[in-house]
């Protein structure tokens, strides 16, 4: 009997490392090693365990990580980093294995894929961002640039050669679908998933972070704030609001965006702002629970590009959301569908802070049990089942190797 490949999963982000790749994907990593044999190439050091049961063996490739805004030591890192992997992955990879990885850094699926046809094993992408579209919106690419049109020649070569694309927002499939290879037969749509546990928490006055703010209604923001998100609209909008005593924002994070917070907070010095350095997991909940409402703010034509993860946290605690994109987005979509929220146009600091006045009066008490029970629909067990029925079908299937003719 032919002996079943393995699964390897790459990523340059895996615990101890804190961000919410990381996490999703040592989730995804521990639950497939419960039927197959899991190893992880990963980028994080401290990551290497001693391969005990049913858990995954995880190899650390050597990476150093640079602040996120020293951009030209950070794209070299991360091309010294991919090349690492790549040789990495010849060594490990065999003809029956599936290879599992992200879009980050960009360039690392190129690499699995390649390595992939050349070990003849199949490979898999999970797709959290789409480049070069991620880096036009945030200004870093001209969309007809050589650069961006190089990008988009090396999607066409993965896209046909990838078994199988895992998109988180239905918004993304459209824009995969441009390109041609990749067909609707490869798109897999398995959403993410709350990491809090579910049921609307309650707005109480002796919460830690709410007794920070000297209002009856909290805006909250929280998160890595990439070159996708606009922090400037939140605290225009905060500055239009600055006479409004009954609304404060409560900002917090981490990423460029945060940094330019800090920095306009402390040009400004609104009274109505209060900034907190990025909060530990552990007192994650309580945080979240500490506001009225959230804000996810991002930049125009970001809709498939990039999807909201701390969306489903939000969400399973019971708390509106105040959405800055385009109303097709993933998340704007969900918020119309199920009265979650307001969805408000980018660049538009007034139209935001008229819809936090609103959302500050809303008589509606129902919306967090509606948001709580929309949080359901994106169960952790239900995205498990997804990802297992996909990778133990390619692992099955040998007659399908990822391949370029």
């Amino acid at each position: 009997m032919q002996k079943k490949g393995k699964i390897v999963v790459v990523s340059q982000h895996y615990p101890p490392d804190r961000s919410t790749t990381a996490t999703i994907l040592a989730i995804i990593a521990e639950h497939l090693a419960k039927e197959t044999p899991v190893l992880v190439l990963s980028g994080t050091s401290g990551s290497a365990s001693l391969g005990r049961a049913n858990q995954p063996s995880v190899v650390e490739v050597k990476n150093w990580m640079p602040r996120k805004a020293a951009l030209i030591k950070r794209a070299a890192t991360e091309i010294f980093f991919t090349i690492r992997m790549f040789l990495a992955l010849l060594m490990r990879l065999q003809r029956e294995d599936v290879a599992l990885t992200v879009t980050a850094p960009f360039m690392l699926p190129y690499a699995v894929v390649a390595a992939a046809k050349l070990k003849r094993a199949k490979s898999v992408l999970i797709m959290h961002d789409l480049f070069p579209d991620v880096l036009v919106v945030a200004g870093l690419l001209r969309p007809k640039s050589l650069v961006a049109k190089a990008i988009r020649g090396a999607n066409f070569l993965m896209f046909r050669a990838l078994n199988s694309i895992v998109v988180i927002g239905r918004d993304t499939q459209h824009l995969l679908l441009r390109y041609g290879q990749a067909t609707r037969d490869k798109i897999c749509f398995i959403p993410n998933w709350a990491t809090l546990p579910l049921g609307a928490r309650a707005v109480t006055a002796g919460n830690p972070y709410r007794r920070l703010c000297k209002a009856r209604f909290i805006v909250g923001l929280s998160g890595n704030l990439g070159f996708t998100h606009d922090p400037r609209i939140v605290f225009d909008a905060a500055r239009l609001l600055r006479e409004d005593p009954t609304i404060h924002f409560l900002l917090s994070g981490w990423g460029i965006g945060f940094e330019q917070l800090k920095a306009m907070q402390s040009e400004a010095h609104l009274p109505n702002v209060t900034l907190v350095e990025r909060v530990a997991d552990e007192d994650l909940e309580h945080f979240l629970s500490a506001a009225d409402v959230w804000v996810i703010p991002y930049r125009n034509n970001v809709a498939g590009v990039s999807i909201p993860s701390r969306f489903y946290n939000l969400l399973a605690i019971g708390r509106p959301v105040v959405l800055i994109s385009e109303p097709g987005a993933e998340a704007a979509v969900t918020i119309k569908e199920n009265d979650l929220g307001w969805v408000v146009p980018p660049g538009m600091p007034d139209e935001l802070a008229r819809a936090l006045r609103v959302a500050s009066l809303s008589k509606d008490p129902l919306m967090g049990d509606r948001a709580v029970a929309t949080a359901g629909g994106f169960s952790l067990d239900r995205a498990l089942m997804s990802y297992a029925s996909l990778i133990q079908g390619l692992l099955r299937d040998r007659n399908q190797p990822g391949h370029i003719s």
